[in-house]
């Protein structure tokens, strides 16, 4: 979930620019087997009895990628920059818009170091803000898109969050508590199969907020993911996929107040009486990208069967490596600063009771602001979605994660575990274990300010065009939405820009049809969380690598494929028969899972071969 401004609505009336999109990408992905090696020498998990290996590292450059090819491609990025950028005025609202999120999602799949990847993107993005003046837009990326990004109130909110909660974990860590969860789920996760099974199931029942849910599952599910070999690359993609996909279609959820007044707006505008809610409950059976995401990621664990870079991220794991060589991973939970001393004693609620202070002071916080600001605006309904809706999500989440962090350091010391200096020393390593992903985190907002400047999203949207068919409405609007997700890392910015232009289009075209206008609702929805789920410049994504202590790159390049399938089948099997045919919602969902299980025992292979040692 990406909470950022929506850019401006600027409507480019072409295609330009479509190739460049292709050509980029592909070039990307197909770079993307160039490897950073390791060249330090790396420490243990932390884990009790463990031989998994946990890299320290820092980057060098093997002969397959010398350092100087790296660093001469990025002089050439920035030559030709400093050649060819427009001003504003050309680049707003058209192809040149695309240049800022395209490059610095090349470049983090080709070279795997998401810092310059970022820091070019903006750059360019920023030069092209300044008048294609390359110096000027080098100092407005630090005096106004990196301190716009710190100061707006509900990133902050973010890191702090982050922050706090990165604190508790560590203090679980350091209390036991972390290693006693891991010994209390042993019975449930006994092999890499449960184990996964288990952070599925995790992820769907917290289902009121993508942020809880990412950070809570991926910090509490890390140490047992670990023990049995699990990919990290593998529990973020379980992590990242139950969290937008289980958000946005929860009937409670801090989604659902920004979607619903998305429609309701828009039928405003458009003189319709329809409900919004009632639209949005209407919509959730042609979410099928979301459903079908969940049933990927469901089948993929309950089966033990994967392709594609995942397939050789988990064999490696099961051959004792669970990250590679080359990982940098966002959040560094393998420190010895945060594993326990010897003797101490592993108690499983010194973690979960935290975790449910956290998940409880969500659920309370969310009812009371939600409650609140409907009191306040003379609003006298009690339904549950429409207070959660209306509730403040980050000011909750603040008060849930300093809850959450005081709750752990009484019980370590009230329980003699640790005394008070040693907590907040704990603390202060689960900041620090936090800043790498604070840098991504703030260059990605910065970032998608650059694209709010230059209307990136605008230009896509306008690409479209109004003149199509109203049964292809929800099959365009879905690639739309998904092509400016990915490239903004932003499903809000994407759901505020799209639901204005689609909503009165399909009352227009198709009038009367409510079918059409939930499945459009449904499609604008879809394609949002499937930018939020791959994008590298998503913030759930960043989270996610975070929370599960992961390579961001490494975590994009073996989720993206699985997320493509995901969308593949929701265009193959919903959108374009429940357009072209009018099939039922339930039938093509039916239809859709049983694809997505051939798929999977077809193609995919077993982590553990037949014939090899586990």
């Amino acid at each position: 979930m990406s909470k950022m401004a929506p850019p401006p609505h600027a409507v480019p009336p072409t295609l330009d620019g479509w190739a460049l999109i292709i050509g980029v990408g592909w070039m990307g992905i197909q770079n993307s087997k160039f490897k950073i090696q390791n060249c330090l020498g790396s420490g243990r998990a932390g884990i009790p009895n463990s031989e998994f290996i946990i890299p320290n590292c820092r980057p060098c450059y093997p002969p397959a990628v010398p350092h100087w090819l790296k660093t001469g491609s990025i002089l050439v990025v920035l030559l030709v920059a400093m050649a060819l950028l427009p001003g504003a005025d050309t680049a707003a609202g058209a192809w040149w818009s695309l240049l800022p999120p395209l490059v610095a999602i090349a470049l983090a799949l080709a070279f795997r170091d998401v810092l310059i990847a970022l820091v070019m993107g903006v750059w360019i993005g920023t030069t092209m803000v300044a008048g294609g003046n390359p110096a000027a837009g080098f100092l407005r990326l630090i005096d106004t898109n990196v301190r716009e990004a710190l100061i707006d109130s509900d990133h902050m909110s973010i890191i702090i969050f982050s922050m706090l909660l990165g604190g508790m974990v560590a203090v679980m860590s350091k209390s036991g508590g972390t290693f006693g969860v891991v010994h209390a789920l042993e019975p449930y996760a006994t092999t890499p199969r449960r184990a996964q099974v288990v952070t599925w199931v995790m992820g769907v029942l917290i289902f009121f907020d993508d942020y809880s849910n990412t950070l809570i599952v991926g910090n509490t599910m890390r140490p047992v993911t670990d023990r049995h070999r699990v990919s990290r690359e593998k529990l973020a993609f379980v992590v990242d996929a139950t969290a937008a996909p289980v958000a946005c279609v929860a009937i409670v959820s801090t989604w659902i107040g920004y979607e619903v007044s998305l429609v309701g707006d828009a039928l405003v505008k458009s003189g319709s009486n329809l409900n919004p809610f009632s639209i949005f409950l209407a919509s959730i059976p042609f979410a099928f990208y979301p459903i079908f995401a969940l049933a990927t990621t469901f089948i993929i664990a309950v089966s033990s069967r994967d392709w594609g870079p995942m397939l050789k991220a988990e064999r490696r794991a099961a051959a004792g490596e669970i990250m590679s060589a080359s990982a940098q991973p966002l959040a560094d939970y393998g420190e010895s600063e945060l594993a326990p001393e010897d003797g101490t004693p592993c108690r499983w609620w010194n973690a979960v009771v935290p975790v449910v202070m956290v998940i409880g002071s969500t659920l309370v916080g969310l009812y009371t602001t939600g409650r609140a600001s409907l009191l306040a605006s003379g609003d006298t309904s009690h339904s549950m979605s429409t207070i959660i809706g209306a509730s403040d999500p980050f000011v909750v989440l603040l008060w849930a994660s300093l809850i959450g962090l005081a709750t752990a350091i009484l019980l370590a010391v009230g329980q003699g575990i640790l005394g008070l200096r040693d907590s907040l020393a704990a603390t202060v390593a689960g900041f620090k274990s936090m800043f790498m992903a604070f840098v991504v985190l703030t260059l990605a907002w910065s970032l998608g300010q650059v694209c709010t400047d230059l209307a990136t999203a605008g230009f896509l949207k306008g690409a479209v065009g109004p003149n199509l068919p109203p049964a292809a409405l929800p099959m365009v609007v879905f690639l739309v939405a998904a092509a400016v997700s990915f490239a903004t890392g932003t499903s809000w910015g994407t759901m505020a820009i799209l639901t204005p232009l689609a909503v009165p289009l399909v009352l227009e075209t198709a009038q009367g049809d409510h079918q059409i206008l939930a499945a459009t609702v449904a499609a604008i929805l879809g394609g949002a969380v499937f930018g939020d789920h791959c994008s590298p410049i998503s913030d759930t994504t960043i989270l996610s690598s975070m929370a599960s202590g992961c390579d961001h790159v490494d975590h994009v390049r073996t989720q993206l494929p699985y997320a493509l399938f995901a969308a593949v089948v929701a265009m193959g099997v919903g959108y374009v028969p429940q357009a072209w045919l009018g099939a039922p919602a339930w039938l093509l969902l039916l239809v859709g899972v049983s694809v997505i299980a051939s798929w999977v025992w077809v193609v995919g292979k077993p982590v553990i071969e037949e014939g090899s040692d586990p």
